[in-house]
């Protein structure tokens, strides 16, 4: 028997119908492709298709991609497709090895195959898409909404709603106790009177779905709207006020039979923490095999310009704010790793020429990738800092320590939006802590993806690196 009182993560409810379509496509693109192929479709290519469907469903299932995708971005959609049918090739692939069929199958028709999948997958997800954006920007299928409480959260929902018709909302009231006058003109063409107008409204039906974004400290009112509520059929969310401040990863857990809300928790938890380790592996080990051969070259530059070892180990907080090693090449005369450490800046003498050159192109990061195949960094997450420059800005800046609920990074969401080198001011450092933050409330793979893309031609050089 459930526990009575327990929050549960909310389902889409076409998902069924949304696997069932996934799976036609991917039996129907075999059978298409032997016929193409001139290949005769038998048994054996059905339970091959069968196996990709299983392993394209747990790998769709690990990537959310059945979740409710209303306000997602149609490229992290597509991403996710294609990356599950090309994470399934490996099932299929061991079925083929094990059962020592690789001679029976047809190159050809399998290829075409992979191919026709690839493209039915992606194409329904995308007419179905814009099908659905077409009705109900039409009112079609839509839900009239009201909200009570003009508060941050309730005025960042109302936002939400307006600026996103294919969500299928419409923003039909809002209600307040205070008077119209006391928020701003952009909220008055929607309000509709005060709390108690809200509930007569849910009584005669003329909303659908009803938040409450009211303070938790008016508890008592809330549980008044509640129980008033109770006697209509309609959907009611409440939006508790404490999600409006700093929270970081913030997920359902239990002790024994209590709920709980954890909020400074990091996202690496589970299988999310195995797919990011397969990515840095896959990443690393593909950048080390391009960057061997120029990093030997910069090797033996730093050994011929100037006297000092190659590699320049600091000491920086890890994951869980634990001691690591990073490795750099080493770009200045002198090696600090003390309680005390200078930050380089523009015209500062203890840089070499040579070492000026690899800070401005982050080259003299290369040897990291070392460090993310040893486990201890990541190819994208926050940048490490100086232990020093930890310990100095943990004390001013707000949240500073929670930038290690994930691992460090080589480059990161920071990195790329601008907030790179020198931190001469407090400001500068609370962006970039800012931006950290936000990398971790958000991680996906596909965010991920998205920093490698633009640190390519973004990421390597900046206005504040010395």
């Amino acid at each position: 028997m459930a526990s009575k009182g327990f929050v549960r993560n909310n389902i889409n409810q076409f998902a069924f119908i949304y696997r069932a379509i996934d799976f036609y496509f991917i039996q129907i693109s075999l059978w298409l492709a032997c016929h193409l192929m001139d290949v005769q479709y038998d048994f054996l290519y059905f339970v091959l298709a069968l196996t990709a469907n299983v392993g394209y469903f747990f790998t769709a299932e690990a990537f959310w991609l059945y979740r409710s995708w209303r306000a997602g971005a149609l490229k992290e959609i597509l991403f996710y497709t294609c990356l599950s049918w090309f994470v399934m090739l490996l099932p299929a692939l061991l079925f083929i090895f094990f059962t020592k069929t690789a001679d029976y199958y047809s190159r050809l028709a399998l290829g075409s195959w992979i191919l026709l999948s690839l493209f039915s997958l992606v194409s329904w997800r995308v007419v179905f898409r814009y099908f659905l954006f077409a009705v109900r920007r039409k009112g079609i299928n839509t839900r009239s909404v009201g909200i009570i409480g003009v508060t941050e959260s309730g005025k960042k929902l109302a936002q939400e709603i307006l600026e996103h018709p294919e969500m299928g909302y419409q923003l039909s009231a809002i209600y307040d106790d205070r008077p119209e006058e006391s928020f701003s003109k952009t909220y008055r063409a929607w309000y509709k009177g005060n709390i108690e107008a809200a509930i007569e409204s849910a009584k005669v039906g003329e909303i659908d779905v009803l938040f409450i974004a009211l303070p938790l400290s008016l508890k008592d009112q809330v549980e008044s709207v509640l129980l008033a509520l109770g006697d209509t059929t309609l959907d009611v969310h409440v939006i508790p006020d404490f999600f409006t401040y700093n929270l970081l990863h913030s997920r359902m857990a239990h002790v024994g039979e209590i709920q709980t809300i954890s909020v400074y928790d990091t996202p690496m938890r589970g299988g999310a923490s195995m797919m990011k380790r397969i990515e840095d592996v896959i990443l690393a080990g593909c950048i080390l095999s391009v960057i061997a051969v120029p990093m030997m070259l910069i090797a033996i530059a730093i050994k011929l310009t100037s006297k000092g070892p190659v590699i320049f180990k600091q000491d920086r907080y890890g994951m869980d704010g634990k001691r690591i090693k990073i490795w750099k090449f080493r770009s200045m005369t002198v090696t600090e790793n003390s309680n005390v450490v200078t930050q380089a800046k523009k015209g500062d003498a203890r840089i070499t020429w040579l070492g000026g050159i690899l800070r401005r192109t982050s080259l003299d990061e290369l040897p990291q990738f070392i460090n993310v195949l040893q486990g201890t960094m990541s190819v994208v997450g926050p940048r490490p800092h100086a232990v020093a420059h930890n310990e100095q800005y943990r004390k001013v800046v707000d949240y500073y320590m929670l930038r290690h609920k994930m691992k460090p990074g080589i480059t990161g969401w920071a990195q790329i939006n601008g907030w790179r080198g020198e931190t001469d001011t407090l400001d500068k450092m609370q962006m970039r802590i800012q931006f950290d933050l936000d990398y971790i409330r958000n991680w996906s793979l596909w965010m991920d993806f998205k920093i490698v893309i633009y640190t390519f031609y973004k990421g390597f050089v900046g206005k504040n690196v010395y």
